[in-house]
């Protein structure tokens, strides 16, 4: 059940792209793939989800009235129907192409219990009203099959087929023998109207708790994507699609920042760029990437400060040499302990995936600042460069590493430097490639490694991922063991 709803990679299978060609095509900014190996691991746990739905599952009175031998008319009810106790042997999960998601549940042991009343017309005409505690004692079979829809952008389950099969269903009385003819009317009559009552509700709450699922795991997924003013649309660009090997959902992935969408034609996703070897997969357009780093830009987020001191010690920290003759001249003379540096794009960065890795393109600014009278800050000495780097991406051991495959870096402008000064010149093209690129990429990492454990990632047991850059777009594919803090925190908002 859990693999009907859901939150990083098979390079073998990304080699034969170019047998797209038969493929099915999609409109979709993000796609994620869970696969039947998935399924299974997913499958541990849905019996505390059905055990769940018995005991979230209300059951109302059963009354009514009959003809007995001997008795004459015998009106009965049970009341204040509830579970004692519940048990799940076994349960099989299996993909049913462009139809359903199938879910076998064997030998659920289930004891009812509550209140029979009943009342009779005895001899000589007196009136008889018993009420005693009862249990029944049953053993059911679950047959559940469910469709996957898309309403209003979101996953939809419905349980087309919901079957219940009772093995058996055994009354007993507490405190008295049990009369006879009551459980020729339990077996003959009550028993029915109970099946109907029991398959009843507990279908319906299935399906209750099923799309509570759903919606859970989409705002999972949607705040997982989202950071202050920044927010990933993730609605669905279509219906859910079955196949027999996995289940794939096809999401905009537009990035919405201060409550504005943007207005961009969605990229087209081939079916056969995702395998089904991996458990989980997802596959990012570059357009997502592209509009979360201007998204990034917007916010001011695209910015480093720090002091002097804590310039040089970074510089030292590299093995960069710190001569004393350049850092007057940067500084305008002013010792280090005043003076600051700051970093930071001067327009949007542009992201591409290619094969070789993630390409950003940027325009970066350098500032060299030093105290003015009255404390305020000038500018000292400034130089811009265009810098395009391609990096990497790997996951490990719950960290995020960026490793820098290549870079190209074209100098655009120098201020308030004496163009003659060709060894501070170097020195500035020695430290955004020794140090600057490095460090950014370093801090990179620790922030987005943070921000990535802050929605939980962390939590998780993943195994193997793998991040792979194609052109045009990037693709996470791992194993995972099962996600308990997730059943449980959806099972405590159940309760």
């Amino acid at each position: 059940m859990l693999a009907a709803t859901l939150l990083a990679l098979a390079l073998a299978l990304l080699g034969n792209a170019h047998a797209c060609s038969k493929s099915t095509s999609y409109e979709a900014g993000i796609v994620c793939r869970i696969t039947q190996p998935a399924t299974l691991v997913l499958n541990q746990e849905t019996t505390k989800v059905i055990q769940t739905a018995f005991q979230r599952a209300s059951y109302p009175d059963i009354k009514g009235e009959k003809a007995m031998m001997f008795l004459g008319q015998v009106k009965y009810g049970l009341h204040n129907i509830q579970i004692g106790h519940l048990s799940i042997a076994s349960s099989q999960v299996e993909l049913v192409e462009d139809k359903s998601i199938d879910i076998s549940i064997q030998n659920v042991s289930v004891i009812f219990k509550g209140t029979l009343n009943y009342g009779y017309t005895g001899a000589w005409g007196l009136g008889v009203d018993q009420s005693v505690d009862f249990e029944i004692d049953s053993s059911i079979d679950l047959q559940i099959n469910t469709e996957l829809t898309c309403d209003s952008g979101r996953v939809r389950a419905n349980a087309l087929d919901c079957y219940l099969s009772f093995h058996k269903l055994l009354l007993h009385l507490h405190g008295k023998r049990e009369p006879g003819w009551m459980k020729h009317l339990f077996i003959n009559f009550i028993s029915f109207t109970l099946k109907l009552v029991l398959k009843g509700q507990v279908c319906k709450q299935i399906n209750v708790i099923t799309n509570i699922m759903a919606d859970f795991v989409q705002k999972k997924a949607a705040d997982f994507l989202s950071d202050t003013d920044t927010q990933v649309d993730i609605s669905l660009a279509g219906p859910p699609v079955i196949k027999a090997t996995y289940l794939e959902s096809h999401h905009k992935g537009h990035v919405v920042y201060k409550n504005v969408s943007e207005d961009l034609s969605l990229p087209t996703f081939s079916s056969c760029l995702l395998g089904d070897s991996r458990m989980l997969y997802f596959w990012f357009s570059e357009q997502v990437l592209d509009s979360l780093a201007k998204a990034a830009f917007q916010e001011g987020r695209l910015m480093l400060s720090l002091t002097g001191d804590e310039f040089q010690a970074m510089l030292e920290t590299q093995g960069l040499n710190t001569n004393q003759d350049i850092f007057q001249e940067l500084f305008s003379g002013f010792p280090t302990s005043q003076a600051q540096v700051t970093v930071h794009c001067v327009k949007m960065p542009k992201i591409s995936c290619q094969n070789q890795g993630v390409v950003v393109s940027s325009s970066v600014m350098v500032k060299f600042l030093v105290p003015h009278p009255g404390r305020q800050l000038f500018v000292a000495c400034a130089f811009e460069e265009d810098i395009i780097t391609t990096i990497q991406a790997s996951y490990s051991k719950k960290k995020l590493f960026l490793s820098l495959l290549d870079f190209q870096i074209k100098p655009k402008t120098v201020s308030n430097l004496n163009e003659s000064s060709e060894s501070v010149q170097s020195f500035l093209r020695s430290m955004i490639t020794t140090v600057g690129i490095p460090e950014v990429m370093s801090r990179l990492e620790v922030v987005l490694t943070a921000f990535m454990n802050s929605k939980g990632l962390d939590l998780f047991e993943i195994i193997n991922p793998e991040i792979i850059t194609r052109d045009g777009y990037l693709l996470l594919q791992m194993d995972f063991g099962f996600p308990e803090h997730l059943l449980m925190d959806f099972l405590q908002r159940l309760t």
